[in-house]
């Protein structure tokens, strides 16, 4: 694995290997004597859908033979090429961290309620993860335990 980035071309710009550099954003690189020199010398502009870009853990998928430029990147550089390849992966992943964000905020209730309806706390361990000792005490405060005050006297 190389540190580098790897700028390279595709014989077909229906291919979905790698990221255009447009769609990764300003790069500094682009406007190195390098990389314009590389791209002067292959007909084209950093614009061209031909032109891709993959992050150093990646560039093992370059097909043998293809024209190709190591890079440097920034790290933010990076991040932005990692996003560009796989929005569709990230937006999934940031809903299912909302999610439990929603449903965390009502695990100890939820716990509760998984009790109340009989279900044996060694089976919510096995369904939720959580502790042990987290069910039983969500069971405990659910069945008026020391953390619940319970009902009111009046």
């Amino acid at each position: 694995m190389t540190d580098d980035a790897y700028l390279f071309l595709v014989d077909d710009p229906a291919t979905p290997l790698g990221a255009s550099a447009t769609a990764v954003g300003d790069l500094a690189c682009l406007e190195t004597p390098a990389v314009r020199a590389w791209l002067d010398a292959h007909g084209v502009t950093a614009a061209s859908p031909d032109v891709r870009l993959l992050p150093p853990e990646e560039t093992g998928a370059i097909p043998h033979g293809a024209e190709k430029l190591p890079v440097p990147l920034s790290d933010e550089e990076l991040n932005q090429l990692r996003h560009a390849l796989t929005p569709g992966a990230l937006a999934r992943v940031e809903e299912e961290l909302l999610a439990y964000r929603d449903c965390a905020g009502e695990r100890d209730a939820l716990l509760a309620r998984a009790v109340a309806a009989g279900i044996p706390p060694h089976r919510i361990v096995e369904l939720t993860g959580e502790d042990a000792r987290t069910v039983a005490s969500a069971a405990a405060r659910g069945q008026g335990g020391p953390s619940d005050p319970g009902p009111r006297q009046q």
